[in-house]
């Protein structure tokens, strides 16, 4: 274990000392006249291209075959080299986790207005959240918070254009459509299996015409995701569920997810396909997307 962090705290060192000396040749590059710094800028923006182009080839080739798949997902672990991908677009944390991260961040400011704040789903490029606590019996409050919480948003996660907040009455991690301004409450919504079919602690498959769904209950909290592993997309439903952790395993290569959120434990970087879920009188109702 020692050794791990070790090698683990040297390639953020590593990391740190090449980020610093591209710091200190912007720096240099900023301080050229008009001319000079575009001259320099421009070859910044052709060798980057170029880097961009021959690294978006190596990772097809990667993904082409299951064998470097399976050691493309093991060398985005490297801090280096998710921050090469990173720089050029070619791997990019799922919307949901960013949303996430984002909300995280600006917790401990809604918390000290005696609140808090839970995503509920990203859909549209819409983030539908619901506040709880103090804030949500005051219409300013809720008001004040929305309004920090996009803005954090729009900041950190461009692709987000707004927020709405959901109603509290709604069970937490079931999306009530009625709640978000869905006309025809059943619009794109698939029946499933009866809630009760699927206890605490439990999964089960659910295909459709649009996708294969795998829905899980985690200490009474339904959610639903493609039944597709991240790493290469094989099913998940024989995988191993443990409550007491809140993983799940992936029974082909040993892939590990956040049963409640869908993220990747073996590789941050990957996630689960969420679906929305609800319940109606007792019974399942999920929205597949196509995919």
């Amino acid at each position: 274990m020692t050794t791990t962090h070790n090698s683990h705290d040297a390639a953020i060192d590593e990391l740190e000392r090449l980020a610093l000396r591209i710091d200190q040749a912007a720096a240099a590059v900023n301080k050229l006249d008009e001319q000079a710094r575009e001259r320099a800028l421009e070859l910044q923006r052709a060798v980057e291209a170029f880097h961009k182009e021959a690294l978006i080839r190596i990772v097809r080739r990667l993904k082409d075959d299951p064998r470097g798949r399976e050691l493309l997902f093991e060398m985005v672990d490297d801090p280096l080299i998710y921050a090469l991908f990173a720089r050029h677009g070619i791997v990019r944390p799922n919307i949901v986790m960013r949303v996430s991260r984002v909300l995280d961040a600006a917790r401990p400011y809604i918390r000290s207005h005696g609140g808090d704040v839970e995503l509920v789903e990203v859909r549209d490029n819409v983030a539908y959240v619901r506040l709880h606590g103090s804030c949500n019996g005051c219409s300013l409050s809720a008001v004040t918070l929305r309004n920090e919480i996009e803005a954090a948003l729009r900041a950190n996660v461009p692709e987000i254009t707004g927020v709405q907040v959901v109603a509290a009455e709604a069970v937490p991690a079931l999306i009530m459509p009625e709640s978000i301004g869905v006309r025809d409450h059943l619009a794109g919504w698939v029946a499933g299996p009866m809630a009760s079919d699927v206890p605490p602690g439990s999964m089960r498959r659910m295909k459709t015409d649009q996708a294969d769904i795998l829905i899980i209950n985690l200490d009474g909290r339904l959610s639903a995701f493609r039944n597709a592993c991240a790493h290469q997309g094989l099913p998940l439903d024989d995988g191993l569920l443990d409550p007491a952790s809140g993983t799940l395993t992936c029974p082909w290569h040993g892939f590990c997810y956040d049963a409640g959120s869908g993220e990747c434990l073996t590789a941050p970087q990957a996630q689960l396909e969420p679906f929305p879920l609800r319940v109606e009188q007792g019974r399942i109702w999920v929205r597949p997307t196509q995919g």
